[in-house]
């Protein structure tokens, strides 16, 4: 099993940056698929981004893409999410999620969630 704790999030305006992070517990974290879901008031939890256990295969949402970057630190058990040139539409609770298989962008595939965190773009 693991357990995940999500960070970073907070205001910013549009065109600014942040960068979350994933912290996991367990000691197989290098053996867990983790993606980036958000969901934003009333509508329904959507994919971001996606990373395989090596790091070396990545997928984003269109919606996202040229903008988000993916990325893990399996020494430090840690996923990070780099978020540029944010827009008002990207603001939406993030949550990271891990699987032990392939990256799928449906939610309900994944087995461990970390709590969320909330971004808020301003325009």
């Amino acid at each position: 099993q693991v357990q995940l704790v999500d960070s970073g999030g907070g205001l910013v305006q549009a065109g600014g940056s942040l960068r979350l992070s994933c912290a996991a517990s367990a000691r197989t974290f290098s053996s867990y698929t983790i993606s980036w879901f958000r969901q934003a008031p009333g509508k329904e939890r959507e994919f971001v981004a996606g990373i395989n256990w090596g790091g070396d295969s990545t997928l984003y949402a269109d919606s996202v893409k040229g903008r988000f970057t993916t990325s893990r630190d399996n020494a430090k058990s840690t996923l990070y999410l780099q978020m540029n040139s944010l827009k008002p539409e990207d603001t939406a609770v993030y949550y990271c999620a891990a699987r032990r298989a392939p990256i799928v962008v449906q939610p309900h595939f994944y087995g461990y969630w970390g709590q969320g965190t909330q971004v808020t773009v301003s325009s």
